[in-house]
């Protein structure tokens, strides 16, 4: 079955790495794999292994101007524009491909003012909707904190959120600010992914904090990442996200 998964965490926890050994075990399972990198600081073509070559020619979405305000049917910034831009060749037209699986560098972008939406925000918003609609992919979405790309028109089609925590209060208490938020969209919160445990007294660090939220997967502090910036795909950090996707599915397809 396909799965369409959004990941989210305070920076630093490791949410970049989940996505990308996620991506991975679902390309393992035969699954047509679209990994979406709305993030603003663009980790996870390298956290996925993508040559060098291949992201110097990556551009993110949201720092094409020009093309977001023409898709709006505006000048950038300014002026009424279209809610319901024509997005469905952006996909095939700024995916790279690499071992079976797509990536897309969405970006972010900053809106104006509270409250207003301008513009470039629609359209890549509209872009969201329509890649977690498609049916034939299996989605991964690293996302910031902020859930800026999702909304209330993607939430019926997103299976779950995964908020990555570490083992720190102030990891767990983000953590519990973006649910409140995801379930305020209508997004579906299964709990959260401890990473980075160094034993069982991980837990312990984070629970008081976490606001009910239950713990779904445990993930071990991965000594190879502090050498490269791509995920292993053998090993017991590997072994865990397999685990954890399994479950996913398991739960996802109830």
């Amino acid at each position: 079955m396909s799965l369409k998964i959004a990941v989210a965490g305070k920076g630093g926890v490791g949410k970049t790495t989940l996505s990308a050994a996620l991506s991975h075990a679902l390309v393992r399972m035969g699954e047509q794999v679209l990994a979406i990198d709305a993030d603003p600081n663009n980790c996870l073509g390298r956290a996925l292994g993508v040559p060098e070559g291949l992201l110097s020619e990556v551009t993110p979405l949201s720092e094409m101007t020009d093309l977001l305000a023409e898709r709006a049917g505006t000048p950038a910034g300014g002026g009424f524009f279209a809610l319901n831009p024509e997005i469905s060749d952006l996909l095939g037209r700024f995916k790279v491909d690499h071992n079976g699986l797509s990536l897309l560098v969405m970006g972010t972008v900053d809106e104006p003012g509270a409250g207003c939406v301008c513009p470039e925000s629609a359209v890549l918003k509209a872009l969201v909707r329509h890649l977690v609609s498609l049916e034939d992919y299996s989605l991964v979405m690293d996302m910031e904190a902020g859930l800026e790309h999702l909304g209330r028109g993607t939430a019926a089609h997103v299976g779950a959120l995964l908020i990555v925590v570490e083992p720190a209060p102030a990891s767990a208490r983000a953590a519990t600010r973006i649910a409140k938020l995801a379930k305020g969209l209508g997004l579906r919160v299964p709990g959260v992914v401890l990473n980075k445990a160094r034993g069982p007294e991980a837990k312990e660090q984070v629970l008081p904090y976490l606001d009910g939220l239950d713990i779904i997967a445990t993930l071990p502090a991965e000594p190879a990442l502090a050498t490269s910036e791509a995920v292993p795909t053998t090993g017991p950090y590997a072994e865990a996200v397999e685990e954890l996707r399994a479950k996913l599915e398991g739960r996802l397809g109830e």
